[in-house]
């Protein structure tokens, strides 16, 4: 690795410390991932839907936006994204248990609904690809208002072919709205792969709408952010929409209740695993003389008592509450 390689975090504008914060990041995600699956297999959680294999990717995005300005709508895989934009291990094992506390939706939701009004998560529906239109209006809201912020939506590629998706581009390319567009692009739409679902390019679309399209290594975090950084800035410029389609691999099955070797081989998920980007960013902080195989073993037995806490209270926690069932559902009616 040269010199040029082993700095470019620096030369991106990241100091060293949020190069290890971004990995932080994703190891926790990761670790709260094969947490989730355990306690499915065991009858603590009912379903669990996976991002191991795209943590690198969003939680690069999410160190390129600006926390507590720009709105944020990600998709039911986005763990490391919502991690790092300052949600919790403690707050999405509620969501997990469905318990009264969770932030997202008080436990109604499945797992992979998020909402957090104080962090700018906006509240995802269950349609997938419904977040792509909601971005936009609130993009549309940012230009209306003369607001110095972008909205930043991500999808899988299966959904980059619903008519939301195609929907949400063409209005904001006519109105040159502040709005990322992210496609994790990790190969499967559920069981169908991409060579069965997508024609063509998924970043070229934008081109059809009036603004740029970029394809990166969604397993290189430093490329993410660049991108990202890069089209966050254009987006306050005035510039319009930027679609992004990050290419990653979705290492896991679909969700806890798919058996993904009914379409695909245990060869072709392995020789993807070895490229897998959380443990190539280890390394590059190894190399960079800045993480050891010791400071790793550290983080991760911290992290994994975070997990045991966080798991603990979750399950004890109180579920909802059945005369709760409407709360929030209906206005309150005011007198006067």
């Amino acid at each position: 690795m040269s010199i040029g390689q082993i700095t470019k975090h620096r030369q991106l504008g990241l100091t060293d410390g949020q190069a290890l914060e971004m990995y932080t990041y994703m190891l926790k995600a990761r670790m709260f991932d094969e947490r989730c699956f355990l306690l499915q297999r065991s009858g603590k959680i009912a379903f669990h839907v996976s991002g191991i294999g795209q943590e690198t990717a969003q939680v690069a995005a999410a160190f390129a936006l600006s926390r507590g300005e720009d709105y944020f709508l990600p998709y039911y895989r986005d763990y490391g994204f919502v991690l790092s934009v300052g949600m919790t291990l403690k707050e999405l094992m509620l969501s997990v248990f469905a318990k009264a506390e969770d932030p997202n939706s008080g436990g109604r939701q499945m797992p992979g609904h998020f909402s957090h009004k104080k962090l700018n998560i906006v509240t995802g529906s269950s349609p997938v690809t419904t977040q792509v239109p909601h971005a936009v209006g609130f993009a549309l809201a940012a230009k209306l208002k003369r607001k110095s912020f972008v909205a930043f939506a991500t999808f899988g590629d299966g959904s980059s072919n619903q008519g939301d998706f195609h929907e949400g581009c063409n209005f904001a390319g006519v109105h040159k709205l502040p709005v990322i567009f992210m496609c994790e692009n990790n190969q499967y739409a559920i069981s169908i792969p991409l060579s069965k679902q997508v024609g063509g390019s998924i970043a070229e679309r934008a081109h059809g709408y009036g603004f740029p399209g970029v394809k990166v290594d969604g397993r290189d975090p430093l490329e993410v952010y660049r991108v990202v950084k890069e089209a966050r800035e254009r987006a306050l410029r005035g510039e319009g929409p930027t679609l992004i389609e990050a290419v990653m691999y979705r290492i896991p099955p679909h969700s806890t209740s798919d058996n993904d070797l009914l379409y695909r081989t245990p060869e072709e998920v392995e020789e993807n695993r070895a490229k897998d980007g959380l443990p190539r960013f280890k390394q590059y902080l190894i190399d960079c003389g800045l993480w050891s195989e010791t400071q790793d073993a550290e983080l991760a037995a911290a992290i994994k008592r975070e997990l045991v806490e966080a798991t603990n209270y979750a399950d004890d926690a109180p579920f909802p509450k059945p005369e709760d069932t409407l709360k929030h559902v209906y206005a309150e009616q005011r007198e006067g």
